[in-house]
């Protein structure tokens, strides 16, 4: 299970950063070519603003694992051990039902988008709109393969072999 784990955070990370790089190279290119030519490319800040989003949404995923969401823990130092695990697995609950929530919404979203086109590539708004149940998608699979870690021991995920840890959970 640990070594799925690892390719799916592999495979995530390497299309966030291939998202970023692409954006950099398309932002960078019409930069150089406005400097140069003093003309631009049409479809260059549209394509960044679309890569920008997608790789916002599937990033999350990423973030939660290694607890980079915002997180106000004050109800939760003051627990006890027991408390604090029945709280972490009410956090859990309502996370997925959320994420859930929100695969739903997106779906709709691209059900209504689906025959609007955007204005410089011409693309349907149905593959803009795909981010949202993606990244929560993923956002559901990243919070399971953490969940049974974070809610026993307040632990994220790994990374470079340290587990991190939520502040004020006791560890065991």
């Amino acid at each position: 299970m640990r070594r799925l784990e690892r390719i799916v955070v592999a495979l995530n990370g390497a299309v966030v950063i291939s998202l970023l790089a692409s954006m950099a190279l398309i932002v960078g290119a019409n930069v150089a070519l406005r400097y140069a030519t003093n003309h631009s490319l049409p479809w260059a800040d549209e394509a960044a603003r679309y890569l920008m989003i997608w790789m916002t949404f599937l990033g999350a995923g990423l973030a939660l694992r290694q607890g980079g969401h915002v997180a106000i823990t004050n109800l939760h130092d003051v627990l006890s051990t027991r408390s604090q695990r029945a709280l972490r697995a009410l956090i859990v609950l309502v996370l997925l039902s959320f994420f859930a929530f929100m695969i739903y919404v997106g779906l709709q979203y691209m059900d209504r988008a689906r025959f609007q086109k955007t204005p410089a590539l011409r693309l349907s708004f149905l593959y803009v709109y795909a981010a949202m149940p993606v990244g929560f998608g993923l956002l559901i699979l990243h919070l399971l393969l953490i969940a049974r870690r974070f809610i026993l021991a307040g632990q994220y995920g790994e990374s470079n072999g340290e587990t991190d840890v939520m502040p004020g959970a006791a560890n065991g």
